[in-house]
């Protein structure tokens, strides 16, 4: 009996630390992991580099005429929206997913200076090459802030505006001191999966975690034990610093489309909370106050606020995204 207890304890134990033991390596393009829909690309050539930018294009059974389109985050790629394509597609909408350069199945550049500009030019060819005209836009994350700058560059195509907890609502090159992409780079290369998945429970789940979480802690770790990881950690350090040195947030006034805002409102994401006072930090990340903000900057705004839920909504409460996220399609 106390041996099985002690076995017991070292498996909990194990568990809490987050300690992975089949984690397989994937490759710099995400070389075996399979996305839940046919991956097309695009071919660019970008500050002298030839490059394959990747997206899903999901096509309805039944098109109702209109188009969205799904942006990632800077941790994750594509893949999160399988059941929000499935769900969008099923009420006629054509879904379109794009992986940025640099991220999910599209290249990973030696050197290019990354803006959200360059990011919003490349999105932008992905439709031209596939015959989109309008198209509604939708960011999650890092995808919010690349969503409001195509939706800035290209305000003609875009018929609706959604952000689901994007980063970007504040400037926080304010209150935190700036760290060079070389620190970036150096932090990327020690990441694993232990760390990764830490973070991802605190972060964003505050603290609770389910096994269907896993697989995107599994990317992350997948991409560590790649020998062409060094690569990945480059790309990652590069956006870091395009994401605290090239604010949204002034600029949410001009956006002309109609927006909806999709808040959890358990979110305290903010880029540099590690380094700056406990004092400065909590007024960083206040999502509750930070939706509330930004839906009295963008014209023709609404906010849905859930309450409970953190950074992934459509991860962590699918039902409660889903349901205004359709509405506001449909409306």
């Amino acid at each position: 009996m106390r041996k099985t207890r002690l076995l017991l304890s070292l498996a909990l134990l194990i568990s809490s630390l987050g300690v992975a033991q089949d984690i397989k390596p994937l490759g710099i393009a995400l070389e075996g992991y399979e996305y839940p829909y046919p991956v097309e690309y695009i071919n660019l050539n970008i500050q002298g580099e030839s490059l394959k930018m990747a997206f899903m294009d999901v096509k309805p059974e039944k098109p109702n005429g209109k188009s969205i389109m799904l942006m990632h985050g800077k941790n994750f790629c594509g893949a999160y929206w399988g059941q929000t394509a499935k769900d969008l597609s099923a009420a006629g909408f054509r879904v379109i997913i794009p992986d940025q350069i640099g991220f999910g199945k599209s290249s990973k550049p030696k050197d290019i200076q990354y803006t959200f500009q360059l990011l919003a030019t490349n999105t932008k060819a992905v439709l031209d090459s596939i015959g989109i005209e309008k198209i509604s836009v939708l960011g999650h994350s890092m995808g919010g802030m690349v969503a409001t700058r195509f939706t800035l560059m290209f305000p003609d195509i875009v018929d609706k505006f959604i952000l689901v907890n994007p980063i970007g609502l504040e400037d926080w090159k304010l209150k935190v001191p700036y760290t060079g992409v070389d620190k970036w780079y150096q932090q990327e290369l020690k990441k694993n999966y232990a760390g990764i998945k830490s973070y991802m429970k605190e972060s964003y789940y505050d603290g609770k975690w389910k096994p269907e979480y896993d697989e995107w802690v599994n990317i992350l770790a997948g991409w560590t034990k790649s020998p062409e990881y060094p690569l990945v950690a480059w790309n990652s350090a590069l956006t870091y610093d395009m994401i605290f040195t090239q604010p949204v947030v002034y600029e949410f006034p001009n956006i002309k489309a109609p927006t909806l805002l999709i808040i959890g409102q358990r979110d305290r994401t903010a880029l540099g909370k590690n380094l700056v006072s406990e004092e400065v930090r909590k007024t960083m990340g206040l999502y509750p106050e930070l939706g509330k903000k930004t839906q009295k900057a963008i014209p023709n705004a609404e906010l849905v606020e859930i309450d409970g839920i953190g950074h992934l909504p459509h991860i962590e409460a699918y039902d409660k995204f889903i349901k205004p996220l359709l509405k506001f399609m449909k409306d």
